[in-house]
């Protein structure tokens, strides 16, 4: 949320508010406003993963151990869900970070991915991007469990979709710097 509120100059937060909880109740759109605003200020070209970039950072990249969550095969190591948060977004870095050293991947909120949503093919894929346009498909994709879900949506496939224009008080962001 202080990121947030350094860019933007306020917190769209419904919930728990602090300086180091993710930020929430922020649309896909909003996202943009706000990556947009930050390449600005820094110069920088920062974006929002792709789901596969994000899978991959879940899973540990080259130095993952195919652990089922983010960095451990003991959720209570490495997520926030529905049995252990008490009911609220939690300070980024309380638990054990995965192989990227990366905080929260697993629970926590929902982290809105760039990618259209469309069905998984039947075919495994390298590095696939996703649709380039909505098509008919009107939803984005968001990854990684959250603090009122249950354990089951914690691992690093899981996978959900909603409007770009929405934003709800479990879904948040993750932003990467483009080296391209």
């Amino acid at each position: 949320q202080e990121q947030w509120e350094k860019v933007m100059g306020n917190n769209p937060s419904s919930g728990d508010k602090g300086p180091m909880l993710p930020v929430t109740d922020v649309s896909w759109n909003d996202c943009q406003k706000f990556l947009k605003k930050l390449n600005e200020k820094t110069k920088s070209e920062f974006r929002l993963p792709s789901e596969a970039e994000w899978e991959y950072a879940a899973k540990g990249g080259r130095k993952g151990k195919a652990t089922k969550y983010a960095g451990s095969n003991d959720a209570e190591e490495v997520a926030w869900f529905d049995s252990n948060s008490d009911g609220e977004t939690l300070p980024v870095g309380r638990k054990k970070p995965n192989e990227l050293g990366l905080y929260d991947m697993s629970g926590n909120v929902w982290e809105w991915c760039s990618d259209w949503f469309e069905p998984y093919p039947a075919k495994p894929l390298t590095d696939p991007t996703g649709p380039a346009t909505s098509g008919t498909n009107k939803y984005k994709v968001f990854k990684g469990g959250g603090w009122n879900q249950d354990l089951q949506y914690a691992g690093a496939s899981s996978r959900f979709m909603m409007s770009p224009s929405n934003g709800i008080h479990f879904v948040g962001f993750r932003i990467v710097l483009s080296t391209r």
